[in-house]
């Protein structure tokens, strides 16, 4: 017997491959398999789980019994019993209220109530009510963190969500989807065809978000069953007239009761009230009961309050919010200093903000002599940040706000200064952002320069807050100004000092021409001499010098000193100043206490720096009684010259308008070295508004009985009608310059309460639009209900096509609409609307009316046409009871052809102003005629005296042509043809003709014109078609889609989102939370520590690049810099170019090439340099930048690190956050950031 094989591999037998289609075949010969493979069959591995399960489960014999150690992994944990007996922190979840008497108050026992808001926190909740933050982060806040909820914004909740109507947002709650998309009008039905959705009742939304009363049962449940889109009463305090909803025995009479109550009928809606937010206060008569009223005032002043003080402090007692604007010098910051004396009386604290850090500091140090408990808070100093008034920027306040601070827990007022500042293109954005995130429980005190539009500006606060303003105006200055020219230039001519503007306002012309006449004779005397070569216009150093040593001479004698000379250059105050070497006007014991203050107040600097150009020629210049201040010089040296010029040692000081912003500092006399100055694009005018305000620091209130302002004529004499303009001319008004920034969007992104429409639709260049909301709410509720009650037209039968007739006409006079203002706006339609031209005239007046341009004529915005038109005669002698004659149901014929307007009785004519789109159509016909003897026969006749005189034979042979043209072509008179005759070849006008002469055929072909119906259906129709889309227009205006930058909007989300900073559900991930942590450039520099473009460098080397981002002073790095340094100012630049693509891709305006022209990289060498540790005096010649914008970049350059390194503690960069930890410490040194002397 021949046994098989025990293993089927020994049967003699091969298995072969036929091909690559899986075909076997055997063959009986012993062997291996044989495959087409080239390299055989691969290696099969064993199953994972079948080989676990054969060696664990099915033979675990091989195990040992107590051997675990290669089995199991275990910990030794430490033995805490303690532990059992501690419990956490949990929210308390009730309160003991005690019941009292109602009239003795006595105590009747204790109830116990549930609390509401128990799980709250800094990173969940917006309200007041939540725990506050560790204390580490009470000051700052964090980026985590939420913001507090903003004040006069509802704040949703479940009663809210319950009302909103269920078309807005319903919810199919078997598959959870949205019926309304995004950006839809109408959502998907998913109810059964055939079958009617039953109304929104008892099974809606609303009911599924009632609130569950879980507090006991001692109080009855009861329901409240309103009317239907009105607001549903709480479950548990009903409403006294409402009806509790009985049960109902079966599902059909559910049903039947609550459709019952669906359809009830609604009540008219109550008008709004009409709310007054601005309140103007009268400050002309006095306040006789002042001391009355507050006998015991918070502060105390020397002086006696001038009324409009004395008005502001009487609403500061009350709590109101104020907007003071008064002249400059007039005491506004006694407004402020009475705020700040309340809030220490209160216990509460006061926020004192300002445009810029200089001015700041110099409050800081007036403040805290005057209240001591004073704190300031700057990027880069942190000064008693527990004091009752803090001190601060309004970026760092906007900071706070965003990142949740518990300071704002006690804040009362928030004192904004300076708000005309609001202005800047900027920085405008944040004084906005910072007043709608404010709470509900801050007041507001803004102080501003006179404005215009101070009234409108409060309105907009007023409806943003939900509280009144109260605007205080002051009527003059304290201290009225004269104004001169000087046309002066030597010794001999020091006397030419012209009164233009004196101290009541009245303009004088002879004093205008007297110095035309001083100036023209002056030149006549060079020409003499030198030939007929006039004199520049502005004059070299050598001109300047004459023109200032002779004023200053003049003013000397005069008694007119100090002076402060305004000068829109840099370069040009230096040069004025440095040219007056022979000018000494201090005394030897003013020499000696100018001399003392410079010591006490260099001897903080190392001695290096105290020998500074720029210092040694400072202090020369000082020494003599001569000053310079502007944004070049460096800071400590800027203060030395504030405060000597405040003690009255610094007699002449050269100053940009940058100095107009500070603090309270008058002089004597102010100075204009010219009327224009260079806006960043070009040279211009200065502004009535930038004029006052400079030349307002004329006049020391007590001092001096008038302030003088003077403008230096170095060349000609600027015509009067500009010096009118400038002096008097109105300031400039308040304007909005709120955009969108990745910081704002993320911030919001990041809270899901807050949207950033909502940020939009409060911004004060939404206010125009949005402040008739409640106006647009009642006008739609009025016309719901009249809508509702309109009978439906009938559309069966013959009448089916009659919606559509109704929108072809719509959509043909729309398209003949836009191609006659196509027509207009071009060149050759703009030609042929020349005087004689034959129109068709449509508007509220005429319909389809012929008439004749006479003439021509144009405004600012647009041309006007002076036109001859005719019209029926009135019965009625008041024009206002003529109307035009437009067909109330319009056929076929008055649709496609214009069914030009005859005169059913005598005919009349009429002359109109006609704008450009009052002309319907433009005729080939062009009459002879005299347009100006029309037009001076129709205005003879206008007057009562001569209103009965016939027309003149122009004026009858006008309107006999024009109405035997209009009875020759009643269908209409021939037009040229916009593409062959006018030569437009416009896509928009070709594509707009062919859909014209489509919608032509479409009507000429309906059906519905034959019905004996037509004409009352139609009416039907056109009303409720016409107050639909009235519905419409106002739906838009109260939506979201009408707000102006909603389109930017969207291109900056789809920005972050294709960069990963939130994702397709709108939420932040954590690049957008990086980036909300930044300063400025968020996008940038989150996205190069995304890229770890900054870990691999030194921190010398990111501070000498990140000050590409900072610097301001445009400029390319040298070619000195180290190879490291090359190839990260590359690689910054293609950062930048990469989002710069990707704005572009999503629809931004800003090209690649201006986003990457924000980066200035002229001086990465100087900041190596300084971070490295190279003395200041050795930089100057390392650029030729300013010293002070050189201090200024390195300042803003050391807090963008220390925002880079609390990102980089956000995402667990350590090594990252070490790096810029010890760049801004490098940077922190010697006099760049030597402390302010207002903090000393």
């Amino acid at each position: 017997v021949v046994l098989p094989p025990p293993d089927p591999l020994d049967l003699p037998l091969r298995a072969v491959e036929l091909g690559c289609t899986g075909r076997w075949e055997l063959l009986n010969v012993p062997g291996a398999p044989e495959s087409t493979l080239p390299h055989g069959l691969p290696p099969c591995a064993p199953d994972l789980q079948q080989e676990a399960e054969r060696l664990f489960l099915s033979s675990p014999a091989w195990l040992p019994l107590h051997g675990v150690e290669h089995s199991a992994r275990k910990w030794q944990r430490k033995m805490d019993p303690w532990s059992l007996l501690a419990t956490p922190g949990a929210p308390v979840p009730s309160d003991l209220q005690a019941q009292r008497h109602p009239t003795t108050g006595q105590i009747l026992g204790y109830k116990e109530v549930l609390l509401e808001n128990t799980n709250l926190s800094s990173t969940t909740s917006l309200s007041l009510r939540r725990p506050p933050a560790p204390i580490s982060q009470s000051l700052w806040g964090n980026p985590t963190q939420y913001p507090f909820w903003p004040g006069g914004m509802d704040e949703p909740s479940i009663t809210d969500l319950s009302t909103r109507e269920e078309a807005e947002e319903e919810i199919d709650f078997e598959k959870d989807l949205l019926t309304l998309p995004p950006g839809f009008k109408k959502g998907v039905d998913f109810a059964p065809k055939g079958h009617s959705a039953p109304a929104a009742g008892l099974l809606s939304l609303s009911r599924l978000l009632e609130p569950l009363d879980l507090g006991g049962g001692d109080e009855d449940e009861s329901e409240a069953v309103g009317q239907p889109g009105g607001p549903r009463q709480d479950t548990v305090s009903a409403s006294p007239g409402s009806v509790p909803l009985a049960r109902a025995s079966s599902l059909e009479d559910l049903v039947l009761k609550e459709a019952a109550t669906t359809v009830a009928p609604l009540e008219p809606p109550k008008p709004p009230p009409q709310e007054q937010w601005a309140i103007p206060v009268d400050v002309t008569s006095p306040v006789g009961d002042f001391y009355r009223l507050i006998p015991q005032p918070a502060f105390q002043w020397a002086f006696e309050p001038d009324v409009f003080q004395k008005q502001a402090i009487l609403h500061l007692e009350r709590h109101d919010s104020v907007f003071v604007a008064a002249h400059t010098s007039a005491g506004k910051t006694v407004v402020a200093e009475y705020a700040i004396a309340l809030a220490q009386k209160h216990m509460t604290r006061t926020i004192y903000t300002s445009p810029i850090k200089a001015l700041s500091n110099q409050k800081f140090r007036d403040f805290r002599n005057t209240f001591g408990d004073v704190g300031l808070l700057t990027g880069d100093v942190q000064l008693h940040p527990e004091a009752s008034c803090l001190i601060m920027t309004t970026e760092i306040l906007r900071s706070m706000l965003y990142s949740g601070s518990d300071v704002i827990r006690d804040l009362e007022w928030v004192i904004f200064d300076e708000v005309h500042y609001i202005n800047d293109a900027e920085r405008g954005v944040v004084w906005e952002e910072v007043l709608i995130m404010l709470p509900d429980h801050v007041s507001i005190i803004l102080l501003s320069a006179t404005v215009p539009n101070a009234l409108e500006f409060a309105d907009w606060i007023g409806r943003l807050k939900r509280r009144q303003i109260y605007v205080i105006s002051t009527v003059a200055r304290p201290v009225p100004l004269e104004h001169y020219l000087f046309t002066g230039n030597s010794p001999k001519t020091q006397g030419e000092l012209f009164l233009l503007l004196d101290s009541r306002g009245a303009f004088h012309t002879k004093g205008y021409y007297a110095a035309v006449e001083a100036k023209k004779e002056r030149m006549s005397k060079h020409a003499q001499t030198f030939g007929a070569k006039q004199p520049t216009h502005q004059g070299g150093p050598a001109q300047d010098r004459g023109v200032y040593l002779s004023l200053l001479a003049s003013l000397r004698t005069r008694a007119q000193l100090p002076v402060v000379v305004f000068t829109f250059s840099r370069g040009r105050c230096d040069e004025q100043a440095s040219g007056l070497t022979s000018l000494d006007l201090t005394t030897s014991s003013e020499k000696s206490e100018i001399h003392l203050f410079l010591q006490r107040c260099l001897a903080r600097l190392r001695g290096s720096d105290r020998q500074l150009p720029q210092v040694l020629h400072m202090s020369e210049l000082l020494h003599r009684g001569l000053g310079v201040h502007h944004s070049g010089i460096l800071p400590i040296l800027k203060e030395i010259v504030e405060m000597l010029f405040s003690r009255g040692l610094v007699k002449v000081l050269f100053a940009t308008e940058t100095f107009a912003m500070g603090v309270n500092m008058p002089a004597r006399t102010v100075v204009f070295d010219s009327m224009r100055k260079h806006d960043g694009s070009t040279f211009r005018d200065l502004l009535p508004g930038e004029y006052v305000q400079m030349a307002g620091r004329a006049g020391r209130r007590g001092l001096d009985p008038t302030g003088t302002v003077i403008l230096l004529c170095k060349g000609r004499v600027p015509e009067m009608a500009d010096l009118h303009r400038m002096m008097m001319g109105k300031p400039s008004q308040l304007q909005s310059q709120f955009r969108l920034t990745y910081t704002m969007i993320l911030n919001l992104l990041r809270v899901d309460a807050l949207r950033v429409e909502d940020m939009m639709k409060r911004s004060f260049s939404e206010f125009p639009s949005r402040k008739d909301s409640k106006a647009h709410e009642q006008a739609l509720a009025e016309l719901t209900k009249k809508l509702g009650a309109l009978e439906e037209p009938e559309v069966t039968g013959q009448l089916v096509d009659l919606p559509e007739y109704y929108s072809w006409g719509e959509e043909l006079t729309e398209t003949r609409s836009q191609i006659q203002h196509r027509i207009i706006e071009s060149v050759n339609g703009l030609k042929s609307l020349s005087a004689g031209r034959v129109v068709v005239v449509k508007n509220q007046e005429h319909h389809n009316a012929l008439g004749v341009i006479l003439q021509v004529s144009s405004n600012s915005t647009s041309r006007v046409f002076t036109a001859l038109v005719l019209c029926d005669k009135p019965v009625s002698e008041d024009p206002r009871e003529r109307g035009p004659a437009s067909p109330d149901v319009p056929y076929p014929d008055d649709l496609v052809g214009f069914k030009l307007f005859l005169p059913e009785g005598p005919c009349d004519h009429t002359v109109a102003k006609l704008q450009p789109g009052d002309v319907a159509a433009i005729t080939t016909k062009v009459l002879r005629l005299n347009g100006d003897k029309i037009l001076e026969d129709f205005s003879k006749r206008q007057q009562p005296k001569f209103k009965k005189d016939p027309p003149s034979a122009a004026v009858t042979t006008a309107v006999q042509e024009l109405l035997r043209l209009a009875q020759a072509h009643p269908p209409g008179p021939p037009t040229p043809a916009p593409v062959n005759d006018l030569q437009l070849k416009d896509v928009s006008v070709v594509e707009g003709g062919l859909r014209a002469r489509k919608l032509e055929e479409l009507i000429r072909g309906a059906q519905c014109v034959h019905s004996p119906r037509f004409p009352a259906q139609y009416l039907k129709l056109r009303e409720r078609m016409q107050i639909q889309k009235e519905m419409e227009r106002l739906r838009f205006l109260l939506s979201d889609q009408s707000l102006l930058l909603l389109p930017e909007y969207h291109q900056r989300v789809e920005v972050l989102r294709t960069l990963g900073y939130v994702d397709e559900a709108g939420t932040v991930k954590l690049a957008g939370r990086v980036a909300c942590a930044m300063s400025s450039h968020e996008l940038l520099l989150t996205e190069l520590m995304f890229d770890n473009a900054l870990s691999t460098l030194r921190p010398e080397e990111i501070a000498a690049l990140l000050s590409g981002l900072v610097c301001q002073s445009p400029g390319d790095p040298g070619d000195q810099l180290p190879s490291t340094l090359k190839q990260g100012v590359e690689r910054v630049r293609t950062v930048a170019k990469r989002i710069g693509e990707v704005q572009a891709a999503c629809g931004l305006n800003q090209t690649v090439e201006e986003f990457v022209g924000e980066l200035n990289f002229g001086l990465v060498e100087v900041v190596y340099e300084w971070a490295r540790g190279m003395p200041f005096s050795e930089l100057a010649g390392l650029s030729g930048t300013p010293e002070g914008l050189v201090v200024r970049c390195i300042q803003r350059l050391a807090e963008m690190c220390r925002s880079l390194r609390g990102a980089a503690r956000l995402v667990g960069e350590p090594v990252l956050g070490a790096k810029m930890e010890t760049a801004a410490t490098l940077l922190r040194r010697d006099i760049v950031f030597a402390a302010s002397l207002y903090t000393q």
